[in-house]
């Protein structure tokens, strides 16, 4: 079986690393292929090395631009690329540009798509996530979905036949590098000098966060207001964003520095008081470390974070004030997202399947 797998943002290379490591041990010829989508080698490169992923086989180096320019560029690429491989399967993750592109070009050249993390929904249809992630589970031939909220989501669409539980893959190398990272010091409390829980860790990089100058001069103040420092892991888009803007993003208790390699993320979020955020990846990864999260957006994909209590939405200054510096949310041996197994689930699905989808 050959399967081809298509990334280009930070949280599909997670995903990738134990898809990449279960094919290897079923011994299927994986091809993968980076589209460039994120382009800095913080956000990139590094993260096949810290997670072991082989080099990719294919770069297609589209970098930024515009979602129409950036999508198209893809799609004239990866034409070229399936018709060269011919896979019996093309893997997508997620809900990126990269993903939409992929699939596109997959299903007009008859080749079987298979989405893995199918059927979230944050039903906000202001987020170009969201209609990347629905045009794809509608394209796709198999729906890999995480959780049994997802499936219910693909139920409601009419794509129940198409639909198959396995986990989430991004716990699956959560597990592994939580237990390798242990409870040592992490480099970024070390660097900074700072106690464990004596900080608060944040990422914020959505357009609806950061394009409108008010918007992030607000997000910006609120964690500059905090009782602890706050490291934000300033994506280099957020950088330029505020000095356009004239925001400094090292004011009060906030601290800017540049995005760290995946290992040492889950240090200094597992070493920290608490996450604030609006990727969905890291407010998954900070349920999984029992951390305390705060979501900087109005809706969250990963309702379960909300509902067992570790995530809280926070849309204003003082939503988000009140969310960080709330009480530590009660226990909870809930495992919504499986059991560090998914990946060898995704690889058997689709050996089993591939006879029945054919090419």
């Amino acid at each position: 079986m050959k399967i081809v797998s298509v990334v280009g943002a930070r949280p599909q290379f997670v995903k990738l690393a134990p898809i990449h490591k279960a094919a290897l041990a079923a011994g299927v010829d994986h091809v993968i292929v980076h589209t460039g989508q994120h382009y800095d080698p913080m956000l990139s490169d590094v993260f096949f090395e810290d997670l072991g992923i082989a080099a990719p086989d294919v770069h297609l180096g589209v970098g930024s631009g515009s979602h129409g320019s950036q999508t198209g560029a893809m799609l004239s690429a990866l034409d070229a690329v399936f018709d060269e491989h011919r896979p019996d399967w093309v893997l997508v993750y997620g809900d990126t540009n990269s993903t939409i592109a992929a699939a596109l070009s997959a299903v007009k050249m008859h080749i079987p798509v298979a989405h893995l993390e199918a059927g979230l929904r944050s039903f906000n249809r202001r987020m170009p996530e969201e209609h990347n992630r629905v045009l794809t589970d509608h394209a796709s031939d198999l729906l890999l979905a995480p959780t049994e909220v997802a499936v219910g989501h693909l139920a409601t669409e009419g794509l129940a036949e198409r639909t198959v539980l396995v986990g989430d893959v991004m716990t699956d190398v959560l597990f592994e590098v939580r237990n390798e990272v242990g409870s040592s010091a992490p480099a970024l409390a070390q660097e900074l000098g700072l106690e464990p829980q004596g900080y608060y860790l944040a990422t914020i990089h959505r357009a609806e966060n950061t394009d409108d100058p008010a918007r992030l001069a607000a997000v910006v103040g609120s964690l500059s207001r905090l009782d602890k420092s706050v490291v934000l892991l300033a994506h280099p888009r957020v950088v330029a964003k505020a000095a356009a803007h004239g925001i400094s993003l090292t004011q009060g208790s906030l601290i800017a520095h540049a995005p760290l390699p995946y290992p040492q993320l889950i240090a200094a979020a597992l070493s920290s008081a608490g996450v604030v955020t609006d990727s969905g990846g890291l407010q998954k990864e900070a349920f999984l470390l029992r951390v305390p999260c705060t979501t900087v957006r109005s809706e969250t994909e990963w309702v379960e974070t909300v509902t067992l209590g570790w995530n809280v939405l926070a849309d204003t200054a003082e939503e988000i004030l009140a969310g960080v510096t709330r009480p530590v949310p009660l226990p909870t041996e809930e495992a919504p997202y499986g059991d560090g197994n998914a990946a060898s689930r995704v690889i058997a699905e689709l050996s089993a399947r591939m006879p029945a989808v054919g090419k």
